[in-house]
C-alpha cells in the first residue's frame, strides 16, 4: 500500500467491486468442500490453511497484565474466505480467496475497545496464507506459528503489539474428535480445535507508548462451507482459561426467537484429559443487559453460565466491547473480556476468557 493511502476507503472499494461481480454471493454450499464427520484431524497439516472449504479462520483472545497490573483484554481473528468468483479465470486478479483481519485492545482506563481491520484479495504481496503450517497475514498483520509458538503482529493507528502465544499441550478437539455439530442437521458443521492455557508474553502499544506485557490466551482455528442452519439468528461463544490450568469452551446457536437451537462444551482439565458434553449439558442465562450508545443495539453482557453441573457467573472486563465491522464482514457483534465468577454471590473470581455474541442486531451471515 502507497504511504498515504486510506485503508478503509479502499476496503470498501474492493468490496463494492467484489458485489458487482458474476456469481459474488450466488455460490452454494454444494461448490465448496463438505465438512463430513469421520475426518480425523492431522497436524500439524490441519494447523495450516484449507483453501477449498467455504469459510475459515484463526482466532485468539486473551487478558494481558501491563507492568502496573492493569488488565487489558485482547483478540485478533484472521478469516480466510474462497468467493467461488473466478475460479475458472486464469487471470492473476480473480478474488478467488480473500483475507480479512480484525484487532482490538478491551481498555478499561478508555471505557470501551480499541479496534482496527483489514481486508484483501489474495496475492501480488497484499494477503496470503499457508497450507501445512499456521500462517496467513494481510498487510502489515501476521499470525503465524513458528519454533512451537504462535506469533500475532498487529500495527493500527491507536494501538499494536507483537506478542508470542506458547502452547501448553496438544489442541483440543471440538465435538467428535474435531467435527463440531451446530445443529441437529450434520450439514451445518465445522471442522474445530482450540489451544487453552497459551502463554503469552510480549509489547502493547498503546497512543504512541510500548510497555511488556504478559497474559494467557486462547485459539481457535475453525473452517467449514455450511456453518449456520436455517433459522438462526447468531450465536453466543465463551473461550476461558481457569485458574486451576483448565480450559472451558462452550457456544449455542440461537433461533431468531432467541431460544437455543443448539448447545455444545469442551473441557480439558489441568492434565489433559478432554470431556466433550451434550446439548442437555449446557445452559447460558442473561443477567444484565447493555445497550450501545452507537448502535442502539442491546446485548446480555452478564451470564450465569452451567456446564455440566458447575454454574460460573460471566462478568465483562467493561460493559463497552461492541466491535463494528461493516466495513469488512460486515458483522455487528460483542466480543470481550470477561472474568468467570463461581460460589455464592458475589462468588470467587476462578478463570478469565472472551465471550463473543453475534445475531443481537441483523442476522449474522457466516458459511
Amino acid at each position: 500500500m502507497k504511504h498515504g493511502a486510506n485503508p478503509h476507503g479502499m476496503r470498501r472499494r474492493l468490496l463494492l467491486a467484489l458485489a458487482t461481480l458474476p456469481g459474488w454471493g450466488a455460490a452454494r454450499a454444494a461448490d465448496f468442500a463438505p465438512v463430513l464427520p469421520g475426518r480425523r484431524l492431522v497436524f500439524p497439516a490441519d494447523h495450516g490453511a484449507h483453501p477449498d472449504f467455504r469459510t475459515e479462520w484463526w482466532y485468539a483472545t486473551g487478558w494481558l497484565a501491563l507492568p502496573d497490573g492493569r488488565p487489558l483484554g485482547f483478540q485478533v481473528t484472521f478469516f480466510r474466505v474462497r468467493t467461488g468468483v473466478g475460479e475458472g479465470s486464469p487471470s492473476a486478479f480473480a478474488p478467488r480467496q480473500l483475507v480479512m483481519a480484525h484487532a482490538a485492545i478491551a481498555d478499561p482506563q478508555l471505557g470501551r475497545l480499541r479496534h482496527d481491520e483489514r481486508s484483501a484479495r489474495v496475492g501480488f504481496g497484499r494477503a496470503g496464507f499457508e497450507t501445512g503450517r499456521t500462517a496467513v497475514w494481510c498487510g502489515d498483520w501476521r499470525f503465524a506459528l513458528e519454533g512451537g509458538r504462535y506469533r500475532a503482529e498487529v500495527r493500527a493507528a491507536d494501538f499494536a503489539y507483537a506478542l508470542d502465544l506458547t502452547p501448553d499441550g496438544p489442541p483440543l478437539l471440538n465435538g467428535k474428535a474435531g467435527f463440531s455439530a451446530k445443529a441437529p442437521d450434520p450439514r451445518h458443521a465445522s471442522y474445530y480445535y482450540s489451544r487453552p492455557q497459551l502463554a503469552v508474553s510480549g509489547t502493547v502499544t498503546l497512543d504512541g507508548r510500548s510497555q511488556p506485557v504478559t497474559g494467557k490466551a486462547w485459539l481457535d482455528h475453525e473452517w467449514s462451507s455450511e456453518l449456520m442452519p436455517e433459522g438462526a439468528q447468531g450465536w453466543d461463544w465463551l473461550g476461558a482459561n481457569l485458574d486451576d490450568g483448565s480450559g472451558l469452551m462452550a457456544f449455542r446457536m440461537r433461533g431468531q426467537d432467541g431460544n437455543p437451537m443448539w448447545s455444545a462444551a469442551s473441557w480439558r482439565a489441568a492434565d489433559g484429559t478432554a470431556r466433550i458434553l451434550t446439548p442437555a449439558d449446557v445452559r447460558f442465562e442473561p443477567l444484565r443487559e447493555w445497550r450501545s450508545p452507537r448502535t442502539g443495539i442491546r446485548y446480555p453482557v452478564a451470564w450465569r453460565l452451567t456446564v455440566a453441573g458447575r454454574v460460573f457467573e460471566l462478568q465483562p472486563l467493561i460493559d463497552d466491547q461492541e466491535l463494528d465491522s461493516r466495513r469488512s464482514t460486515g458483522a455487528v457483534y460483542w466480543e470481550g473480556a470477561v472474568r468467570l465468577l463461581e460460589g455464592s454471590p458475589p462468588g470467587r473470581e476462578v478463570g478469565r476468557g472472551y465471550l463473543e455474541m453475534t445475531g443481537y442486531g441483523e442476522r449474522i451471515r457466516v458459511g
